[in-house]
């Protein structure tokens, strides 16, 4: 494992706009240090929208397709999420984009009933755990950050540190007045899972009217805050070390007493 460079990108997401969109965060990724890894908020597109008509694309189109080219441009893995429209079906999309043009997809498991997601979206059956630097990375979709099982750090002994992953993200549009749950649960989840964890969430006022805090943040294992972002627009970058978080997972291994379990994903 080599030290990773992370750039937290917290904007403010136009409205069913995806040309401006793509101007609006294509300008700030490329103000980003250099950087290993940039990270975008959900739906960075549209914002958080249920009118799947108007903010889903297709794989083959212009969102993913600029993901690629300015993944190349900046030389840096670039991921967020879409609303993108697979067959009949409709998900709320994480794409990671690397320079090479390559890229993995994964799809939000948990979908926010609360403002009608579950009826307007398919839910993923399956984790992705991506590798960068040497580094094991699982990426994850804002609501998702509330199911610990789904989420929960196995033993892999063949693995650096003996763990299935090493850093955990979350890309989200999670709105101000729950922003106590999104910066206690960002920080359970490191501690609980012996790994570093990032949350990149939005700015601003979506077309609901709803508010947005930002609050975006990278953790370290031991659940202190390496960065805080607060509730402006803001690029900020981290480099994470993998020596603390190897000590740690030494020094401290409580994954060796975790339990056992299986997901019924039924």
């Amino acid at each position: 494992m080599q030290a990773l460079t992370v750039s937290l990108v917290q904007g403010a997401t136009r409205w069913h706009d995806a040309p401006g969109n793509r101007a609006y965060y294509g300008e700030l990724v490329r103000s980003a240090p250099t950087s290993d890894l940039i990270v975008l908020p959900e739906t960075f597109m549209s914002g958080f929208s249920n009118d799947t008509q108007a903010s889903a694309e297709t794989m083959d189109g212009e969102g993913i397709a600029w993901m690629r080219a300015l993944a190349a441009e900046v030389d840096a893995v670039l991921c967020g999420s879409l609303a993108i429209r697979d067959g009949n079906t409709v998900y709320n999309r994480l794409i990671w984009a690397r320079p090479d043009g390559s890229f993995e997809q994964y799809d939000k498991r948990h979908l926010f009933r609360m403002a009608g997601e579950h009826t307007r979206y398919g839910g993923g059956d399956r984790r992705l755990i991506v590798e960068l630097n040497g580094w094991r990375i699982l990426p994850q979709v804002c609501y998702d950050l509330r199911f610990p099982v789904w989420l929960r750090n196995r033993r892999m002994e063949q693995a650096p540190g003996g763990m299935d992953y090493d850093l955990s993200i979350f890309v989200a549009n999670w709105p101000a007045p729950r922003r106590q749950p999104w910066r206690t649960l960002l920080r359970a989840r490191a501690i609980e899972n012996l790994a570093y964890t990032i949350g990149v969430n939005r700015v601003g006022v979506d077309g609901n009217d709803l508010p947005y805090a930002g609050d975006s943040v990278a953790i370290d294992p031991v659940g202190e805050p390496l960065i805080e972002l607060g509730s402006l627009q803001q690029i900020a970058t981290v480099v994470l070390d993998p020596a603390p978080l190897l000590a740690h997972r030494e020094r401290f291994p409580a994954w060796m007493d975790a339990d056992a379990f299986s997901i019924d994903l039924g």
